[in-house]
């Protein structure tokens, strides 16, 4: 992913671009209809694409040029505009919330929550988050900073024996991506394992035997490279050093505190219920099937977890302003180092995508898009039950770019390089 998630063969690594997960965005002029070429960083490097097609109009933010108000003109934009993505991307069902301070708000479902029985999507379905799950590991981590049981600059080799270089890569450049550790995710083995049953358990020491069989990409801090090696190692980090299993962890000292009780660290396949069904083509047949139980326990520390609609909302604005953290240490978390794209940065299990702040998720079926834009104070959460891509692309970077053109055309995410407008 990117920053953005846990993708077996196209890997987690999107979003550090944007969301991980990053992709195109758009922009254009009144009445037409335009595509912006974009490149999406992955795992396995950066992929041209294009984006989708979206109509476009004049920029409809206020004199202030950061947020609309959420009125019904500009619901019935984002209405047209999240429905031809959907056409475009067939993903089968989608929910959007907006929140900013004094604009008012806009959260819609659409799409089903059931391909089989065409169950309507809802605002209180559970979904799995894939990579979002990083910003609660790293979180539980940076906690045991302003404890000083930790420091960002120990070695990991100081907690967890047998990894490369374990003496020279730190704390911090794990949390940054910049370990050079392969991404375990990537391995070929471990894909034809997890594809031949995606309902077994993995261990995060088997999952670490899967990175540790391949050399070391460079030496660490030279480059960013989204690895979920990284963020398994930080949650065995968080577990040697409170004594405490990392669901545990994550359930008293940062759900507890932070008001998310729609937020779980799942031990099993199960999902908490109301949930929406999950569809994926990252299977070894390569058609579409129904991912909704499969074993997380591959992803652990960086992709397990579960939430809701509005537990991710009060997590971006949580996550983004700090308020578990002190704001030294929260200072130390959002030091950006670059991406792939332009404007784009990832600091400590997060990112800043043209202003917007969070991450994004993506596991075999189903993707968020949890992000805060401070200037505006403005929330956006994307859920959709796919990950399967258009055209090398997220389909939630594709939902966030299409929503953020219209509300925040100086903020488009995941950033965008304008072309000319082509007839609608």
């Amino acid at each position: 992913m990117k920053p953005t998630h846990i993708r077996l063969v196209r890997a987690c690594a999107t979003m550090a671009a944007a969301g991980l997960l990053i992709g195109p965005t758009i922009a254009g002029s009144a009445g037409h209809s335009t595509t912006t070429g974009r490149r999406t960083t992955t795992a396995q490097g950066t992929t041209p694409a294009r984006a989708v097609s979206v109509t476009a109009s004049a920029p409809t933010a206020d004199a202030d040029g950061q947020f609309p108000q959420l009125t019904p003109a500009v619901a019935a934009r984002l209405d047209a505009a999240v429905r031809q993505v959907m056409r475009e991307t067939k993903v089968p069902g989608v929910t959007v919330g907006l929140w900013a301070p004094g604009k008012g708000s806009y959260v819609k479902t659409f799409g089903v929550a059931d391909r089989a029985t065409r169950a309507p999507m809802t605002t209180d379905l559970h979904v799995r988050i894939g990579s979002e799950t990083k910003t609660f590991t790293v979180t539980a981590l940076l906690q045991l900073v302003d404890q000083k049981r930790i420091g960002l600059d120990d070695p990991i080799g100081r907690y967890v024996q047998g990894v490369p270089n374990g003496e020279r890569i730190t704390l911090r450049q794990l949390a940054g991506m910049r370990s050079g550790l392969f991404n375990y995710s990537m391995d070929e083995g471990f894909i034809k394992k997890l594809q031949a049953d995606p309902e077994r358990s993995f261990t995060p020491r088997q999952l670490l035997g899967y990175s540790f069989e391949h050399p070391v990409q460079f030496p660490p801090g030279a480059r960013f490279d989204y690895s979920n090696t990284n963020l398994i190692l930080l949650g065995l980090v968080v577990e040697k050093v409170t004594g405490r299993p990392l669901h545990e962890v994550i359930a008293r000292d940062v759900l507890a505190p932070a008001g998310l009780r729609n937020t779980v660290f799942p031990t099993s396949a199960a999902l908490p219920e109301p949930y929406a069904h999950g569809y994926t083509d990252q299977t070894a047949s390569g058609r579409i099937e129904d991912s909704t139980h499969w074993n997380p326990s591959w992803a652990w520390a960086a992709g397990e977890m579960v939430s809701d609609l509005q537990d991710l909302r009060s997590w971006a604005q949580t996550l983004a302003t700090g308020r578990l953290l002190t704001p030294a240490t929260q200072a130390e978390r959002l030091k950006t180092t670059p991406m792939n794209l332009p404007g784009d940065g990832y600091g400590l299990g997060i990112f800043n995508v043209q202003g917007w702040i969070g991450h994004n998720g993506s596991i075999p079926g189903y993707e968020v898009l949890p992000v805060y834009l401070p200037p505006a104070r403005a929330t956006m959460v994307i859920l959709l039950n796919t990950d399967d891509q258009y055209e090398n692309q997220e389909p939630s970077t594709l939902f966030g770019q299409a929503v953020t053109s219209i509300v925040t055309p100086a903020h488009v995410y995941p950033g965008h390089q304008p072309v000319a407008p082509r007839s609608s």
